[in-house]
């Protein structure tokens, strides 16, 4: 089992949960990282940063899957949707934005 933590060094970090080693380090936002989460099958990471980004990651490479934009301010708390095709964010810009998962389009701003 794995867990993800996001940090103040702007990194994402995956996690052993049973020995609570390190595995993998992702970088690529330029903020502190606030939320992160794993997609329902687990293959994908979301992460959202004061850099105004919500981030995609491939979790079995590390790899930046795509950047979401759109936000004007720090976003605070990044989900995935129950089925898992749809990416939810929230930010300091006072808006919640729904994505698109698969294409990372921005499907609506409440």
């Amino acid at each position: 089992t794995q867990i993800v933590s996001g940090s103040s060094d702007q990194s994402v970090r995956v996690w052993d949960a049973a020995s609570g080693q390190e595995v993998q380090a992702l970088r690529g936002h330029t903020g502190p990282v606030d939320s992160v989460a794993f997609s329902k099958d687990g293959t994908q990471i979301v992460s959202g940063s004061w850099d105004k980004s919500v981030r995609v990651w491939d979790a079995a490479s590390g790899q930046e899957v795509q950047a979401l934009r759109g936000h004007t301010a720090s976003v605070t708390s990044v989900a995935y949707s129950k089925d898992g095709t749809q990416i939810v964010s929230g930010s300091s810009d006072q808006s919640v934005r729904v994505w698109d998962a698969a294409s990372g389009q921005e499907v609506q701003a409440l």
